[in-house]
């Protein structure tokens, strides 16, 4: 029975017995039909929901009398029935009013309808969007916390080690109330601490770690005598689940292991970069993303040949290196792209502003930006193991996940994961303010307007949050600032190791914090009582991200949970996705006297922004839909060896 999906209404088996050595769904099994279609019907059961969380919250006074140990008793036999008959309604109902009484009385927090609400719709195997700041962590606890204690080893799967550590501290003490142990798993840990993580009833990670070490895993069982890392793949509770699911999706997650560079593959690098600095665009080569070379670039490497005798034996491979070495160079910035750091070149994540640690570009890619930055040549990598989360996700028995803008994605989430969305009512009325947008004839105008509108609501004793859309965004912005004279924070990649303390003092008072998309996703700025006495937080977005759900999670860091707090989009036309544009151009040409567009010419300046948005997220889609299909036929060609990665 290896491989069988838990059912929300049957008894869930315990680990090791019938889920097998290594629990997880079979290939065929977790293919979702690409052409599936989500049907667009009422939640059919809101009312039965509803009806639980009211059963949830009159047991939860029943036991609020109970003494210490009949509540541990009545524990006990909770946890041998959940074991036997899986989550049934009115089981699953005793056990959110004891996780609620041990919340009250461990972290003295009352949780509300709301996330008790989300909570069941993950364990229904389905995808909950609950608005920023209405308390997913908790929410998406409470969910681990019923599964753990059905016997259920779960994964509590997070964007990145910051937030797995923050959220693990924070719940553990409620766990462990409750009887059951929890960790966390951090890219720093060794193969022991890793293991006793995973050996918890409830593991926090980092999607990558967890990927990573799926593939270790399966690398261990191929070379055999090598002990596992994880338990198996039972469940995954995946909070900011666009981000991981969608944005990430057609990230490669290569397991490499390191080669010893020969001189010979010195030696091409080297050649290589020294012919594209010949190379001129528009003569010798075109294209941007994807540099190609032209029939004269080619004749120039052919005649170079014949002065200097390449290291390389085929000329398709010179043609890529050189392709390469022209993408370092024209393409790829410092500070935009990647960051060099201690001598050697970290790539940064797009979609999470983060250092993206271990990661490297192949092809030769990453020893061009090491020529280019006058690092050390790291070795190439052999590639071991590969996967990408569109097929490892969809191999956990049970999978859910949560976030606060999903209903764009509804239709790709459900054609690649199966899960159908339901959306989390607001537990109160929002007390956010979105103040009318502003367009900006240039970057240095609008940072200019950024800094005069920084100061005058610090002045007044609200923290500030500006969003930039990278390092070299956020660290020219802090130059204006700081000419200023105005005091401030930066947050990203440059700056990840002082996240925790940037994060806690940018709600106070006059705080003003620069970012990039770090302090989005996840990022909880609890606000002093002065400060939210003061308005609260303002977001100012400077930003202009490839995906509409971006823009929301930076505005939804203020006003949160019914505080107050307000923000406002400000652009400049020439920002990276409004450049080429015609009708910016001619908007840029319309800005007054001080640079700025505002009312009409502010909206439309949006609007564009929009279309060009909406263009990136259709492109990306077919790209995610095509790879899918790809990794699909690979696997099953890998399968006659024995291999399915």
């Amino acid at each position: 029975m290896a491989g069988k999906a838990l059912q929300p209404r049957q008894a869930v088996p315990a680990p090791g017995l019938l889920f097998g050595p290594y629990p997880q769904r079979d290939e065929e099994a977790r293919r979702a039909p690409l052409s599936a279609w989500p049907v667009a019907l009422p939640d059919l059961r809101a009312r039965r929901r509803r009806a639980f969380i009211a059963d949830a919250r009159r047991w939860q006074r029943r036991f609020e009398l109970l003494p210490a140990p009949e509540g541990a008793a009545r524990l006990a036999t909770l946890r041998a029935l959940l074991a036997r008959d899986g989550f049934e309604d009115n089981l699953l109902a005793q056990v959110f009013a004891l996780i609620a009484l041990a919340c009250q009385r461990t972290l003295g927090i009352e949780p509300h309808d709301t996330q008790l609400l989300a909570a069941r719709i993950l364990l229904e195997r389905r995808l909950a969007e609950m608005a920023t700041g209405e308390g997913k962590t908790l929410a998406a606890g409470i969910a681990a916390l019923a599964a753990a204690l059905a016997g259920v080893p779960v994964h509590v799967v997070t964007a990145n080690d910051y937030l797995a550590q923050r959220d693990c501290a924070k719940l553990r003490p409620l766990a462990e109330a409750l009887g059951l142990s929890a960790g966390a798993v951090a890219g720093t840990m060794d193969v022991a601490a890793r293991i006793r993580a995973y050996r918890c009833d409830i593991c926090w990670c980092a999607a990558r770690e967890l990927a990573f070490d799926y593939l270790r895993d399966s690398l261990a069982v191929r070379r055999g005598g090598e002990a596992a890392l994880l338990r198996g793949l039972c469940m995954a509770i995946v909070d900011e689940a666009d981000s991981i699911l969608i944005d990430e999706a057609r990230v490669p997650l290569v397991l490499s292991e390191a080669a010893q560079a020969s001189p010979r593959e010195q030696a091409e690098f080297a050649h290589a970069w020294r012919l594209a600095q010949r190379l001129l665009p528009g003569v010798h080569h075109a294209g941007a993303a994807a540099p190609r070379l032209t029939r004269a670039g080619r004749a120039l490497l052919a005649e170079s040949a014949r002065h200097e005798p390449p290291p390389w034996s085929a000329a398709q491979r010179g043609e890529d290196l050189v392709c390469a070495a022209i993408l370092a160079r024209d393409t790829l910035e410092s500070g935009v792209h990647y960051h060099v750091r201690g001598g050697k070149v970290c790539l940064i994540d797009d979609t999470t502003g983060r250092s993206a640690e271990g990661r490297a570009w192949s092809g030769g890619l990453q020893q061009m930006v090491e020529l280019k930055e006058g690092c050390a040549l790291s070795p190439p990598a052999q590639t071991a193991s590969r996967i990408s989360y569109q097929r490892f996700f969809p191999r956990y028995l049970w999978l859910c996940g949560m976030s606060g803008t999903l209903a764009e994605s509804r239709r790709e989430l459900f054609q690649a994961y199966g899960m159908a969305l339901v959306g989390v009512p607001l537990r109160g009325t929002s007390r956010r303010t979105l103040l009318p947008p502003a367009a900006f004839s240039d970057t240095a105008t609008l940072w200019r307007a950024v800094a005069r509108d920084a100061a005058r609501l610090a002045a007044s004793g609200r923290p500030v949050l500006i969003g930039t859309d990278s390092v070299a965004d956020s660290e020219a912005l802090s130059r204006v600032l700081s000419e200023a004279a105005l005091a401030h924070a930066v947050l990203n990649a440059r700056f990840d190791r002082h996240e925790a303390a940037v994060v806690a003092a940018a709600g106070m008072p006059g705080a003003i914090t620069v970012a990039t998309n770090m302090a989005g996703r996840g990022t909880d700025i609890a606000l002093s009582p002065a400060a939210a006495a003061s308005g609260g937080l303002h977001v100012i977005c400077c930003q202009q991200n490839p995906s509409a759900r971006i823009d929301r999670q930076l505005i939804g860091r203020c006003a949160r949970a019914g505080q107050p707090g307000s923000a406002q989009r400000l652009v400049a036309l020439d920002g990276r996705m409004l450049a080429g544009a015609t009708l910016a151009r001619w908007l840029r040409r319309s800005c007054d006297d001080n640079g700025a567009a505002r009312g009409w010419r502010a909206r439309l300046a949006l609007m564009l922004l929009g279309f060009a948005q909406q263009r990136q997220a259709r492109r990306e889609r077919r790209q995610r839909r095509l790879l899918l299909r790809q990794e699909r036929e690979m696997a099953r060609w890998l399968s006659f060896s024995g291999r399915t990665e």
